[in-house]
């Protein structure tokens, strides 16, 4: 087969997605890619050394996918630190249940990948709790908060959260209801979290 174009990580990835779609993370191989750009697969390896580097490469883009509003969020100083954890939250569910509902087959496919490697979403967990951190230590510094630990904190909360984000509870999320349920969480986590 001919090398074909040049190609850049994002165009594989791309192509990769479309064919863990198709084929399912069990069936899907480096050739099935390589044949979907019209590529050699020696083609794809100068990229990813691996097939396990190309599919984790795709869980960490797919993590990122709903990791990078969160940042927006979570720096966003102009929201006083409740409202930006109530935000922070409610945009955490949005973003998963807004993959789960976009593309189910891919979904299912990437609970698969993210459990392959586990770095990957190790990683994922370490980005948001760090998220929360900051908006929990901001809450501490203006007086909102109180907590003698935020990084301990941010774990609680993303903890006691787990049923909107952990894809283990993505059958739960379209269930009627299911957004005020947060709603009212996150009212008890932030006065949870006032000084007394």
């Amino acid at each position: 087969m001919p090398s074909g174009p040049a190609l850049d990580a994002e165009t594989i990835l791309t192509a990769t997605e479309d064919v863990l779609r198709r084929h399912g993370p069990a069936k899907a191989t480096v050739l099935d890619v390589a044949r979907a750009l019209g590529v050699s697969h020696a083609s794809v390896y100068r990229h990813f050394p691996s097939k396990a580097a190309l599919r984790e490469a795709v869980a960490r883009r797919w993590l990122g996918r709903a990791r990078d509003p969160l940042a927006a969020v979570a720096s966003d100083t102009r929201q006083a630190p409740a409202e930006r954890l109530r935000t922070w939250l409610t945009t955490l569910f949005a973003a998963k249940r807004a993959l789960l509902s976009e593309d189910p087959e891919l979904f299912a496919t990437y609970r698969v990948l993210t459990a392959e490697h586990s770095s990957a979403a190790a990683d994922h967990v370490a980005d948001l709790i760090e998220h929360l951190r900051v908006i929990i230590a901001d809450g501490v510094t203006s007086g909102d908060f109180a907590s003698p630990d935020p990084t301990a904190t941010a774990r609680t909360v993303f903890d006691a959260t787990v049923a909107y984000h952990h894809p283990a509870h993505a059958p739960e999320w379209q269930t009627p209801g299911a957004e005020t349920a947060l709603e009212a969480i996150c009212t008890l986590l932030i006065e949870g979290l006032r000084p007394r």
